[in-house]
Parts: structure tokens; sequence; C-alpha cells
């Protein structure tokens, strides 16, 4: 059943040559379509008109339409000139209006079974959609299974979606029960649209749009119920949270839910613990990382390849401090825009100080406390700098997401003419690094903002020339239209892991504000003064979030190079512990992460070994200390063992380090 369009309706037509017969009296309208034919429809005619005129196959497969660019339900009346694409499963467009539709078939099903429940907000989100409920108690995973089995009822029912507009207040009187929906009304501008849909038994407001009926539903999935503040506001109300996810096909559905199977194995949580890499604790604070041991030594593997890297690429290490005087940011004018997610000031007789929050700041100081010539540009100044943000509770999420957090950061100063050359190195840098990591990427560039300041030529000259250094790369790059920050053009790099998932990596930020806010001048050829250009540029984010991703992408298998422990030896029995020992040594003096480990049985040693993730391990006993040699057992080989000479086993581990080799 399709949702027809309110206060018209339409009966069966023949249609004429150019299409349905036109209503009496009112003159058609035509409509383009995107292979460029031109369909001639009655006055009033709607999406769903259009899809049964082209013909059966498509009347039964539409979902939606995009008329002039915006995604539209299929009983939307048409308006003469308009171009029009009717969307199919096959369009991903389509994809988030099931969600969209999947959440109000959750919230239907949530009503029958707590009627009294409140309604907050039920949007499509990436991988699914959710919806806001205020009910007394929160959602039991047994009630989650009940909505879960009432939603296929709803769905089988088969209710259109009906699309109604009133006025503030008719909309007052159809949810003078429900507060949240009040509350949001009244928020929504003056001139907006009112819109409420329904199906079957559930009514709310909202813009939509829909898929014409709940019977288009057929693969989905709850997966989860939390709690989450009311507008995300820690100081409001909690509401109680349902997740899930929605599908055209069953196919996909299996698929996606495979692959949160397989992100549960890898989350960086369970496994940071399971390796011990971190921890976060309630003495210390909420979002506050605490690396151990192991967790160091991946981070120092990590810093260490990025500083040799940055020194071959003409970058110079600079140290700040993790506070500074408030008059500093409001210069840069994070005070003014960003102080919501500064921690408070400290007072020190009147001189009032901030953790920073960024490190740009305190850079560009070091590049003023000089005077510049044209010759010294570029000028890369890089630092591993801890910064502070108060991220909201709410959204604290391992170390994906914290406090205080060191980020991979550099600003490079540069003459306007140096802009091609350096995103170019910088592009090129980017890759050497993130194959290092085995990752994958792809690129996106962000252009003007309405609010961008200064001149609008400068701005767009600029954006075309980054995009001419991608071109020029050969890489296919997505253009992120007003995307940009109000003082440049960036270039960002998204990471893709082994799950598919995207992450961001590095970004390039074009600056022509800050140095006219900072005075960041130089002494050109004509000896006259410049303002430089500034590229704010992370290569791996923070310190923080690039370990736990990593966690993720390797589900904690590290390659060798970064594995906290990368050879484990282990004595059969106690009295081959001597040969072990001198082992381990040999190891320790060829640069390798060794352990020697000679408590409990063998049997539990290798298999405390395999749980900790560890590349090799070394098994030494009788024939081992007779020969001089080592029965190596690589990590995932089962129970495959290769027996090579001590020295020739350090030489390899060496080799394989140094290589970088992801295994």
């Amino acid at each position: 059943m399709q949702a027809r369009p309110h206060g018209r309706s339409h009966g069966p037509q023949q249609p004429g040559p150019d299409g349905p017969a036109e209503a009496d009296g009112l003159q058609p309208i035509h409509v383009a379509l995107p292979d460029g034919r031109e369909i001639r429809l009655p006055a009033g005619a709607t999406g769903a008109d259009l899809a049964a005129h082209i013909g059966p196959g498509l009347a039964k497969a539409a979902l939606a339409a995009v008329v002039d660019g915006e995604t539209v339900d299929l009983g939307r009346v048409l308006l003469h000139g308009a171009s029009v694409r009717l969307l199919t499963d096959r369009d991903p467009e389509a994809l988030p209006v099931l969600r969209h539709s999947a959440a109000h078939v959750l919230a239907t099903a949530v009503r029958e079974i707590v009627p009294g429940a409140g309604i907050g907000f039920g949007p499509a989100i990436d991988d699914g959609f959710y919806y806001d409920f205020d009910v007394p108690e929160p959602f039991t995973p047994e009630q989650v299974e009940a909505v879960e089995r009432r939603m296929a009822a709803v769905a089988s029912a088969d209710h259109p979606f009906e699309r109604r507009v009133v006025t503030r207040d008719e909309a007052r009187e159809l949810f003078a029960d429900d507060p949240l929906k009040l509350e949001h009304l009244e928020e929504l501008a003056d001139d907006e649209v009112v819109t409420v849909y329904r199906d079957g038994p559930f009514l709310d407001l909202c813009r939509g749009p829909h898929v014409p009926s709940t019977g288009r539903l057929k693969h989905y999935k709850l997966l989860a119920a939390a709690g989450a503040y009311w507008r995300g506001d820690e100081n409001r109300r909690m509401l109680q949270r349902i997740y899930g996810t929605a599908f055209f096909r069953k196919a996909d559905l299996d698929a996606h839910l495979h692959r949160l199977e397989e992100a549960k194995k890898r989350d960086h949580r369970i496994l940071g613990k399971q390796l011990d890499l971190y921890s976060i604790q309630d003495e210390v604070g909420a979002g506050l990382v605490l690396w151990h041991p192991n967790g160091g030594r991946v981070r120092r593997a990590i810093e260490d390849f990025l500083k040799q890297t940055l020194v071959k690429h003409g970058y110079e290490l600079v140290f700040t401090p993790h506070v500074a005087s408030e008059e500093l940011y409001r210069l840069s004018g994070h005070l003014d825009v960003f102080a919501d997610d500064m921690f408070p000031a400290m007072d020190d007789d009147g001189d009032r100080f901030r953790l920073k929050p960024m490190n740009c700041p305190h850079h560009f100081m070091i590049y003023r406390a000089a005077r510049r010539s044209y010759r010294d540009l570029p000028l890369r100044y890089a630092e591993l700098g801890t910064c502070y943000r108060y991220e909201r509770s709410g959204a604290l999420h391992g170390m994906l997401r914290v406090r205080s957090f060191t980020q991979d950061d550099a600003h490079i100063f540069i003459r306007e003419d140096q802009i091609e050359e350096e995103y170019a190195r910088l592009l090129e840098l980017e890759h050497d690094l993130l194959g290092a990591f085995g990752y994958e990427y792809r690129t996106a560039l962000s252009t003007r903002p309405e609010k961008a300041i200064g001149d609008p030529a400068v701005y767009d000259a600029a954006s075309n020339r980054l995009a001419a250094v991608l071109r020029d790369r050969g890489l296919d790059y997505e253009l992120d239209e007003g995307g940009g920050a109000f003082y440049g053009p960036k270039v960002d790099i998204l990471v893709t892991d082994a799950l598919g998932r995207e992450w961001q990596g590095g970004t390039f930020q074009l600056d022509f504000l800050m140095p006219e806010r900072f005075g960041l001048a130089y002494v050109g050829a004509d000896n006259r003064r410049h303002n430089a250009v500034v590229i704010h540029r992370t290569l791996l984010g923070s310190m923080e979030r690039f370990v736990g991703g990593l966690v993720e992408h390797y589900a904690g298998a590290f390659p060798l190079w970064l594995a906290p422990c990368q050879v484990r030896v282990l004595p059969v029995s106690e009295q081959w512990a001597e040969y072990a020992r001198g082992l381990a040594d040999r190891l320790d003096r060829a640069g390798l992460r060794v352990q020697v480990e000679e408590r409990e049985s063998l049997g539990y040693r290798i298999r405390a070994a395999e749980t900790q993730k560890v590349p090799y391990m070394a098994i030494v006993g009788e024939r081992e200390a007779e020969d001089g040699t080592v029965a190596v057992r690589k990590r995932g080989a089962k129970r495959k063992q290769e027996t090579m000479a001590a020295d020739a086993f350090a030489k390899r581990l060496r080799e394989e380090t140094d290589s970088r080799a992801l295994g």
C-alpha cells in the first residue's frame, strides 16, 4: 500500500500519449527525469503517480523520490518543472529513508508495549537508527526482544506512512500529553512547515521522508539499549535509547551483524585490558588514560618511527607548556568560540591560566619570537603535544574519546607560492606513514563555507590549488562543498580499517587568518613585510585514538615492530632456565623486546603467550641448549614449530622489525 497525498486523491487513470489523463480544467505539469526525458503528468500528480506512469515494476519498487535535490515521500505532490529521480532499494539514498521509517516502527512497537512512553528523537544514523523514550525504568534485554517481536507485527500490518501538514495549535493539541514533542515544537523556526506522520496507531512530529508503508521493513535487528540525556545535555533528564539497524536485503543485514560481532571481539577496551595496554580509573578521572608498560612500548615504537620520519622530512621538534595565559587563547579566538570545550581557568593573583586545548597558538609564538625572511620558509614545527578538552562524560569512549590526549601536531609556515609543493610533500608523507600500519585511505577536500572570512576569491583560489595537487597525484577525492573552516580549505585523510570502518586520519588545514591575527610575517625578496600562510596538520591524530584504532584494526595482534613483547622465551623446565635467560639477553642486545617466562607448566605458558598475542615464542630444552638452537613457534601457527640457530633467529626478528613487515 502506498501513501497518498492529503487533500487530493487520484483514482485510476488511463494514460494518454505523454502520461496519465489530465484532470478536468487543470493544466498538466512537466517534470524532468535524470536521463533527460520530460514527462507530462496531471496537476497534483505525485512521485507515486510518476513511478506508475513509467511502469508497473517501478511503481512496485519505488520507495521515495529526489525532487530538485531534496529527498521526499512518494506521496508528495510534484510541481511543474521539477527535476525528479525515483529511488529504489538499489539507491544509497534510499537506505536512510528505510532506517528512519524503521525508527517509527520501533516507536510504534514501544508505544503498544509501554503506552505512556514519552517520545524523543528517532533519526537514521550511519549504520542504523535509534529512538529515545521517556520511560520509568531502563529497557531490559527481554523487553528489547519483545519490542523487536512487536515490530514484526507492525511491519506485517503494512500501515501506510501518512504525512499531514498541521498548524502549530493543531500540533500542540495532538501532542498535549508528550512534553518532549511540545518542547521540540516550540524550537521550530517561525517559517517552518510543521508536519506529522502517522503509521497505524502511532503519530509523530516529523519532517520525513518515509517509505510508502511499514511493510517495506523486512530485514532489521534491535542491537542495544542505553541511557541518553535529552538533547545530549547532561543536565537534562535521562531517556532510554534503543539502537537498531535495517537493510533491504537479508544478506546485507547478516553481513552487518557479522561485522558487529567481529567489532566486539576487536573492541579496544576489552583487548586493552586483556593485553594490559592502558586503564582509566575513577580515582584519576574520567577520560584520562594511564598508559601501562605494554601500551607504552607500542606508543614509543610509533612515536620513535614518527619522529625519525619527521626529521628526515625537514621538521623541527618543539616542546610547549601544558598551560598558558588566557590572553593567548583570547588572541587566537579559542576563548570566544571554544570556551565550553576548555577546562575552567586557574587563577593566580588575578592572572588566569588554562590547560591548552590546542598546540597551534604556542607554535605561532615560537615563530613570532624572531625576525623571519622569505629564505627561512618553509618552517615546520612538529610536537607530540598533550592537549586537554572538556569532553562531556556521555561522549567519553575508552581511548577513542578522552579529555587528555597527545596530538601528533605540526604547523608549517610557508609563502603563498609554496602551497602546492608543501601539500604534495604532505600527501607523500601521509601515504608512506599509513602504509607502514597497513591502512588504506581515501581523500576529501573541504571548500568555502558560507561564513568564511576574507576575500572569497582568495579562498576559492586556494581550494582550486589544493584540488589540482590532489589530481596531480592521481588521487580520487570526495568534494565536501562548504565543509572547510572559516579561515581556509582543508584536505582530510579517511583511513579504512580491517572491518571496513572509516577513521579520521590526517588533516591538512590551510590558514590565512591566524598569520594576520598573530602577525606571523616574513620579509620578502622585495624587502617588504608579508604574512606567512600556515598549514595546520596532523598525520596520525592523537596517540590515544590512533593506538585504540590500531588495537581494533589488528584485533590486538600487533605486527612484530609494534608488539609490546616481540618474543617470549619459554624453557621446557627449570633446568634449562639459564640457557633461556642467555638467549633472552642475546635477543635484548639485538634491540628486541623480549621476556622470559619460567612459572607454571609449559602448556600454561604457551596458552598465556597466545592469549596475549605475542608474535613469537622461543621454546628451549635439552636439545636446544646442546645445539645452540631454538624451537620457534609463530603466532597463529597452531602447533607448528621451526628449529633454527639462535643467532639466525635474532637476525630474522631484527630484519622483520626493521622492515616494519605487517605479517
